[in-house]
């Protein structure tokens, strides 16, 4: 049982056999003593003297405490045992996967999609590299680059003229394999 002290901070007591334990504190209402009274000055050998009722935020707080501890032990028993606590969460999607999901929904079932700026930003972000946009994907994304609007746009059609300058200066190895031509499209959309 869990003791609220005057001084705000908390005791455990350990429940013991016998006269103690019909003295224990009933859900952090006090103790009867042999006076038959309820309260924290109920008899003389109270081992609740000087221990405040705790309000219900309180002891909801202490319960809360009291839960963490309690599986913060059971994880430690399971380890020393040699037996793993829980099994690994399921392997996280990588942004790319995620992305494309997102592109697919889009061009497949629109009642359905949402919008999601980081998916947005993902795809603007990847959307020359062959890699992680593959090139079946790039009709739709240039389909869903149609409806872009504000700044995203203006720094699509940006990033595209730069990219374009960029190869006019450095010469065929400035962008990934197949960057020039999909630059060349982004433009040809967008401006």
């Amino acid at each position: 049982m869990i003791c609220l002290l005057q001084d705000g901070k908390t005791e455990e007591k350990r429940e013991r056999s016998g006269r103690e334990e019909e003295q224990k504190t009933e859900e952090g209402v006090g103790c009867r003593g042999a006076s038959g009274m309820r309260g924290p000055a109920g008899h003389r050998d109270c081992p609740c003297r000087g221990v405040r009722v705790p309000v219900p935020e309180e002891q909801r707080v202490l319960e809360r405490k009291l839960k963490k501890e309690r599986k913060k032990e059971a994880r430690r028993r399971l380890r020393e045992a040699g037996i793993a606590a829980a099994p690994s969460p399921a392997v996280k999607r990588s942004g790319a996967a995620l992305a494309l999901e997102y592109l697919c929904s889009w061009a497949q079932k629109r009642e359905d999609w949402r919008f999601q700026k980081t998916r947005q930003t993902w795809l603007l972000l990847h959307m020359y590299d062959r890699d992680q946009v593959p090139d079946e994907h790039f009709p739709a994304l240039l389909a869903y680059l149609e409806g872009l609007r504000g700044r995203a746009r203006e720094l699509t059609v940006q990033k595209a003229e730069a990219l374009m300058r960029e190869l006019d200066e450095a010469g065929a190895g400035a962008l990934p394999p197949g960057g020039t031509q999909r630059a060349r499209q982004v433009l040809q959309l967008l401006s």
